[in-house]
Formats: structure tokens, C-alpha cells, sequence
């Protein structure tokens, strides 16, 4: 599994460099040059796509010229978001079924699985390109994909999740607070955020770094009676999240990883 994990490290360092070299490159000269397929390809552009390095168009991708000292592939930012995803996947325990929307912190969560016989059921089509271990099993929601967070949404979406039921979620957010609880800055999540946790058995987990806590976004996805449990980073406003725990929710900060 480690020579596994660093022959696709190895591989998406080339496809960056190629990409600083030229500015922009194209699918199916890199499957060629790479000797892998075009899936392979477009899953390591996602995937560096999801570190905000790139910016990906029809058949290849181009490298974000203007990025910021958190868009690196070593940002503190990323940091976070792994040292949150590594924390949360401590709770996922054998045979368990969870729920994930769309948030790349959630989404994280999958690289970090150890548990075996683990069913993820999400409406994040990006999921399909997360490295994860043999034992877990991926259902997307279906509906209808938005990019480019490439979200699945709708009608479609909300019926195949009324058929299912998890016992534990993992939602991100764009915003956490006291008075309105977790909330997202795109209308159209909110259905799939509150049909997630009105169909979970168990815990409710709700991912968020230090720049989501004590700031709030215009829709509410859930409130704070509805959360078992914040798992944050070490960066995040202590009074906020005392007082998510005077309401009886459980608050971690993650160790930043090394």
C-alpha cells in the first residue's frame, strides 16, 4: 500500500511539473507520457484540482497562475483541513455506514479510513477520485452534477437518500455558529445537508477549520441541537467553542499534523 501511495505521488508530482513547465496540458498526452489511462489522469487532476492548483477545462487542465501562499500543495491551509479529516476518521469504526456531503474537509475523511466494511453514501462526485482503502465502499446519491464542486443535487438526489439511513455523519460547512448553527453559502446544499441528518441513527459530526467557526454564511443547513460533535483545528476560536459545549456539544481540535 505505501509503494502504491508513493508511485501516485511520484505520478502527480510529474503531471505539476508538466504543468509549470507548459501552463496548461491536455489528458491524453500525459496518459501517453505517463503510460496510464486517461481516468487515471483525470482523477490526479481532480485531485490537484482539489488542492486549488489547477483549474480544469474539457479534456485537460492549466495551472492557477495567481494563487496565494495557501493555495501551495504544503499550504497551512491544507494542513488543517488533513489534521481534521485524519482526527475524524478515528470515529469511523467496522461495518459502519456514513454519510459525507460535499465539503473537501469531509471528503478528506475517506484517505484516512482504517476500518474495514465502511459504506460511504455521498452526494460528492469527487469521491469516485479519493484514495481509499479496499475495504470501503462508495454509493453516490446521484442527481444532478454542479460543478465545479461537482455536487450532486436535487430532486434525484433527495429521493435516494430518503431510502437509506447511516449511523454516523460527517458534514463540512461554510459557517458555524451559536446562534444559527452550521450553515453553507450555496442555497441549493441545504436540502441534501438536512435530509443527511434527519437520517442518521447516530453521531453527528461537523467538520470545520478555524476561519468556518463563529462565522456564519446565509443558509442554515442544521442547528446546534442537531450536532454531536465539532471537530476543528488548533487555530479556532476557544470562546466560540465553549460555548458550543455549555450546549452539551463535543469539541475537538485536532493536532496540526508534523
Amino acid at each position: 500500500m505505501k509503494n502504491s501511495r508513493n508511485f501516485i505521488e511520484t505520478r502527480r508530482k510529474k503531471i505539476y511539473q508538466a504543468l509549470e513547465k507548459h501552463g496548461s496540458v491536455k489528458v491524453d498526452e500525459l496518459a501517453e507520457e505517463l503510460h496510464t489511462s486517461p481516468l487515471t489522469i483525470r482523477r490526479d487532476l481532480d485531485y490537484l484540482e482539489q488542492q486549488n492548483l489547477i483549474e480544469r477545462y474539457y479534456g485537460g487542465a492549466s495551472i492557477r497562475r495567481n494563487r496565494d501562499a495557501q493555495s501551495s500543495i504544503n499550504s497551512v491551509g491544507m494542513s488543517y483541513k488533513h489534521a481534521i479529516a485524519r482526527h475524524a476518521a478515528q470515529f469511523v469504526s467496522d461495518g459502519d455506514t456514513i454519510f459525507i456531503n460535499s465539503s473537501s474537509t469531509a471528503l478528506l475523511t475517506i484517505k484516512y479510513i482504517t476500518a474495514k466494511m465502511v459504506t460511504i453514501i455521498t452526494n460528492n462526485g469527487k469521491a469516485i477520485f479519493s484514495d481509499s482503502n479496499e475495504d470501503i465502499n462508495i454509493i453516490l446519491t446521484g442527481g444532478e452534477l454542479r460543478p465545479p464542486k461537482e455536487v450532486m443535487l436535487g430532486e434525484f438526489a433527495l429521493n435516494n437518500l430518503n431510502l437509506v439511513t447511516a449511523n454516523k455523519c460527517f458534514l463540512g460547512c461554510s459557517g458555524l455558529t451559536v446562534e444559527e448553527g452550521f450553515t453553507t453559502a450555496a442555497m441549493q446544499e441545504v436540502a441534501i445537508n438536512q435530509l443527511m441528518l434527519s437520517r442518521v441513527t447516530g453521531k453527528k459530526y461537523i467538520l470545520a477549520d478555524h476561519t468556518k467557526i463563529g462565522n456564519k454564511q446565509s443558509f442554515i443547513s442544521g442547528s446546534p441541537s442537531q450536532i454531536s460533535c465539532i471537530i476543528t483545528d488548533s487555530e479556532a476560536n476557544k470562546a466560540v467553542l465553549d460555548s458550543f459545549s455549555a450546549l452539551g456539544v463535543q469539541t475537538i481540535q485536532a493536532p496540526q499534523l508534523d
